[in-house]
């Protein structure tokens, strides 16, 4: 039991004996630095059970947990702050108990606790990973790796969007203009080089569009489009146009159907008058029939795919242990449908598309079935959610690591399960995340703006290279040795500077001042565990055997960080929050880089605080690497 624990249990049990009042809660918080005290009790909430002086109830909860609590030593009262002092004899107790423990702070699953399952990553086959993926994957590594080292068991998946009208868009645009080409022959990773395709199509619809746009049909075409938008937005207009009298320039700028015009008629020239549209519809339709030349040049250019995601998964250094593929999962869901008719969750409509209406919930009416009976997303994704409980039994949750614009479709989602009364539907969760921004602008892949992810992963590499040599501490490295680390301390300052941000919160990357050696970064912290290593190489005694000493404040400081670990990661499980983890971390060494600045280690004359400091020391870098771990950063041993 932690202290907090303890204490929180005593203060609870003195409330009752003191004023025979039981409390559900106490607050805590660390105590301020101009006041004795290690852990600080807030008396002002508890004046919400028990009116009175916020001293006098502090002094009387204070006595009752000194006489009580053989770890508290002393206390003053603050206003309404109740400082306790935890013995030295409690801190040197507990360190000797984590000491030895390798996996200081992580919790072995139960054998018949549920699993979880956390997809994350899911690419489309029609380009390689980018900005926007490192961040997905990224998060649903971490998150994966907190939850269980909080005790679950846990399966990584993601479910590969493998078909498709963009993924024939590639196809096509390699038939037509690829003359043969390949990874083996161009020299590229077959993700590139399909998504050099996927902008050669975007590329030639968009001068096809052009040329349609100037001729006699395209232009009469486009006005009457045009007209018929400007109806709907009167017709929009008189419906709710009383709330905009004053307003109606605003309420024509802002109207959705005006902003989206020119995108919407794009799309209805793809659907209707496109050539190169006409031909990818064709294509798709030939694949769904099982045409044996589009299958074959499907699964040759997803062959390509899949190994170029291989290495950029490798070289991130995340992984998965089971893949679905929407070729396989597009049809899922269908018959839930019918089950769900049968049951009232869904009803059809007269022209034969089924819904789903959640107006009672809040939400809106949710198509779940076409009239043609052709399913929609939705329907796909309850398909393929409960397929994924019948392959893995043990699975009593999900966590679904997705852009915070699914957020409503998840909410659909989550609750057409819960009503069609799947129990595991209680515990299913979107880890909905923020977009990444770059300096230059906004990513579009059709246009090929997109900042590639194994770019990236090179840039932080060379930039932590430039940074390393102008630092000059690489004497006595190989090349090979300084190419390891480089790579190291790049890619933890991208995950480190990806990861430490709040999952919901929009990042604006800048990789220049990610690899920083200095504040909240990974390069500090893998430099303060380097330096650490260094503290160990040079004590050649031995400091294996337990000891207790009399502790200086900067020891007891780094005892209380220390203690907080197991907690820090219970806590990240619970909101799927690496950000609690990194910001964790970086206090810690914070705390011991104050505590290597005020007290000596290796210089200490006393050989038992000498040894109890290295092995501080030594468990602050264990605790470090471990925290790390979770995030999927590496430390290099020498910096």
């Amino acid at each position: 039991m932690s202290i907090q624990n303890l204490i929180e249990s005593k203060v609870k049990e003195g409330f009752f004996n003191l004023y025979q009042i039981e409390i559900p809660t106490v607050e805590f918080q660390a105590t301020r630095k101009e006041f004795e005290g290690d852990i600080t009790v807030v008396v002002f909430p508890l004046l919400r059970y028990k009116k009175g002086n916020p001293v006098q109830i502090g002094e009387d909860l204070g006595n009752y947990i000194v006489e009580n609590v053989t770890e508290i030593t002393r206390f003053n009262v603050v206003k309404g702050f109740l400082n306790l002092v935890v013995s030295d004899t409690f801190y040197n107790e507990f360190f000797n108990t984590i000491y030895s423990n390798a996996l200081y702070g992580f919790v072995s699953p139960k054998a018949d606790e549920k699993a979880i399952m956390v997809e994350y990553s899911s690419p489309n086959t029609n380009k390689p990973l980018h900005l926007g993926h490192v961040r997905n994957n990224l998060l649903g590594y971490a998150v994966s790796e907190i939850l269980k080292a909080s005790g679950k068991k846990v399966y990584k998946t993601q479910i590969i969007n493998d078909r498709g009208v963009h993924i024939c868009k590639s196809m096509l645009a390699w038939q037509k203009y690829g003359n043969g080409e390949t990874p083996e022959s161009t020299g590229l990773k077959g993700d590139k080089l399909v998504g050099n395709y996927y902008v050669k199509f975007e590329q030639e619809f968009q001068n096809e569009y052009s040329i349609w746009l100037k001729s006699d049909k395209g232009e009469k075409k486009y006005l009457q489009y045009k007209e018929n938008s400007e109806l709907e937005r009167i017709s929009l207009w008189n419906k709710i146009g009383e709330n905009y009298q004053n307003n109606k320039e605003d309420f024509f700028s802002d109207c959705k159907i005006r902003k989206e015009f020119r995108k919407n008629y794009k799309d209805a020239y793809f659907n209707n008058y496109s050539n190169l549209g006409n031909e990818v519809k064709l294509m798709l339709q030939e694949w769904e029939g099982e045409n044996k030349e589009v299958v074959s040049l499907w699964k040759t250019m997803n062959s390509w795919v899949y190994s170029g995601f291989e290495v950029t998964y490798k070289n991130m250094g995340v992984n998965f242990d089971t893949l679905y593929y929407e070729s396989d999962t597009y049809l899922l869901g269908k018959d839930v449908v019918a089950q769900g008719l049968e049951k009232g969750v869904f009803y059809k409509k007269d022209d034969g598309s089924v819904w789903c209406d959640l107006t009672a919930d809040g939400l809106d009416e949710k198509i779940v079935l076409r009239s043609d009976g052709t399913a929609v997303y939705m329907t796909q994704d309850i398909g393929t959610a409960i397929q994924r409980v019948k392959d893995y039994s043990d699975v009593g949750g999900m966590v679904y690591t997705v852009g915070n614009e699914q957020d409503y479709h998840f909410q659909v989602l989550f609750l057409i399960l819960k009503k069609l009364g799947f129990d595991w539907a209680k515990q299913l969760h979107h880890l909905s995340y923020g977009m990444v921004d770059l300096p230059s602008g906004k990513m579009k892949s059709r246009e090929g703006t997109v900042v590639d992810a194994d770019d990236l992963m090179v840039e932080m590499t060379n930039t932590a290279k430039e940074i390393s040599e102008e630092l000059g501490k690489l004497d006595g490295y190989s090349v090979a040795e300084k190419e390891d680390l480089y790579q190291k301390i790049g890619l933890g300052a991208l995950k480190y500077f990806v990861l430490k941000v709040d999952p919901k919160k929009r990042i604006l990357f800048d990789p220049k001042s990610s690899v920083d050696f200095q504040g909240n970064t990974g390069p500090f912290i893998q430099y303060t565990y380097a330096r650490i290593q260094s503290i160990i190489r040079k004590a050649e005694f031995d400091y294996s055997n337990p000891v207790s000493i009399a502790l200086h404040e900067k020891e007891k400081e780094l005892l209380k960080q220390l203690e907080l670990f197991p907690e820090t990661i219970q806590q990240a499980a619970a909101n799927y929050s690496p950000a609690i983890i990194a910001n964790y971390t970086y206090d810690l060494v914070k705390e011991f880089n104050s505590f290597y600045q005020n007290v000596s280690i290796l210089g200490e004359e006393d050989p038992d605080k000498k040894t109890f400091r290295v092995q501080l020391a030594k468990k602050v870098a264990d605790t470090i690497k471990l925290a790390f771990s979770l995030l999927g950063i590496e430390v290099p041993e020498r910096m």
